[in-house]
């Protein structure tokens, strides 16, 4: 029950990240649950000269929300909120009152959110995918037998009302790797309505005989924490031992988003530019990536590695015309695994020798 000056509306340019990059992307249906504090702003109002306000002790907020995630990073769902925070002290005039009573409020709001993408300045979004977003919709509020008075003046409320309502949310999810598909989930969030059609206050000054009643607005600042599921979250594969190689081929690996070689994997391409004999008028050298990072830089990231073996190939004496160099970016990938996960083993180069 606030007397801020006008509603928090969220900017619809969210819809122009959905080109960004994502390495840890929602796709398809998820389910969300959150508990956490409520901090609701502090109630001030006048009426015939009589201002007063209220304070309210740390309430308790829960939600559950069903949404969709587009695969680039947008997710859109519809979230249902119950809220409720106790009058903590008040005054009145210029003088401390007596307060009590209860604000209980129940939202349904249709919130769009984007997880940023941390792959590109190195952090690993296995491990923390942040997001942010903004929601609208309608919010119904009560109070239950709130009173604020002193000798001359009662400032009560005991009715219900809905109207608009709006929020901004920031937080944090952290993917569970034993459970593929659930994360961890902190956040942030503020939360405002509309001043028409809430809840009524009413005001009586036994001493001017004056009396009034207003509608009232609502506002809180959240913090959360919860859990959420997203249903079509592909099984990541244990890797246990490295496959076998395949006689006449040899296997490079690579470090992540790296094209360059190692001295493990130099030992190997000798070993293939040695067993190069009689017969072998052909070598493949074909490119691979894990599933974390956007596909099109992957892509020519598998190429700059077949070519960096290539190189390698020709340096220690194989004719460069017995070699066709090809990119398969993040296909074919030797250990299944869900979009955006970090795996060793498909960050590859394989040297075939026909």
């Amino acid at each position: 029950m606030s007397r801020f000056s006008g509603p928090l509306v969220a900017a619809s340019a969210l819809a122009l990240l959905a080109n960004g990059a994502s390495a840890q992307n929602i796709r398809g249906l998820y389910l969300g649950g959150a508990v956490g504090a409520i901090w609701q702003e502090q109630d001030k109002g006048s009426a015939g000269g009589d201002s007063f306000s209220a304070k309210f002790s740390t309430g308790a907020v829960g939600l559950l929300s069903l949404g969709y995630g587009f695969g680039n990073g947008l997710r859109a769902e519809f979230e249902g909120s119950f809220n409720s925070s106790a009058v903590d002290s008040a005054r009145v005039g210029n003088s401390a009152a007596n307060g009590s009573g209860r604000y209980e409020s129940v939202a349904f709001m249709g919130n769009v959110l984007y997880d940023l993408d941390l792959w590109l300045i190195g952090i690993d979004t296995k491990a923390v995918v942040p997001y942010f977003g903004a929601g609208i919709g309608y919010h119904i509020g009560s109070t239950d037998a709130v009173r604020l008075s002193n000798s001359t003046t009662t400032i009560s409320s005991d009715d219900n009302g809905g109207r608009l309502a709006y929020q901004l949310i920031a937080g944090l999810s952290f993917p569970i790797s034993s459970v593929p598909g659930l994360s961890l989930t902190t956040e942030y969030r503020y939360f405002m309505t509309d001043i028409d059609n809430g809840p009524d206050i009413k005001f009586s000054n036994s001493a001017s005989g004056t009396s009034r009643v207003q509608d009232t607005m609502f506002s809180y600042h959240a913090v959360l924490v919860g859990l959420r599921y997203a249903f079509n979250a592909a099984p990541t594969v244990a890797a246990a031992a490295a496959p076998v190689a395949a006689a006449r081929t040899f296997l490079v690996f690579f470090d992540w988003s790296k094209a360059d070689l190692t001295d493990r994997a130099r030992q190997i391409i000798g070993e293939a530019a040695s067993a190069r004999g009689q017969g072998v008028t052909r070598i493949e050298v074909n490119g691979f990536t894990d599933r974390s990072g956007p596909s099109d830089y992957n892509m020519q990231l598998s190429v700059r590695r077949a070519n960096a073996v290539a190189a390698e190939l020709v340096r220690r004496g194989v004719p460069r015309n017995e070699i066709v160099t090809r990119g398969f970016g993040e296909e074919n990938n030797l250990v299944p695994t869900a979009d955006g996960v970090r795996e060793p083993q498909n960050r590859r180069v394989e040297i075939i020798l026909k």
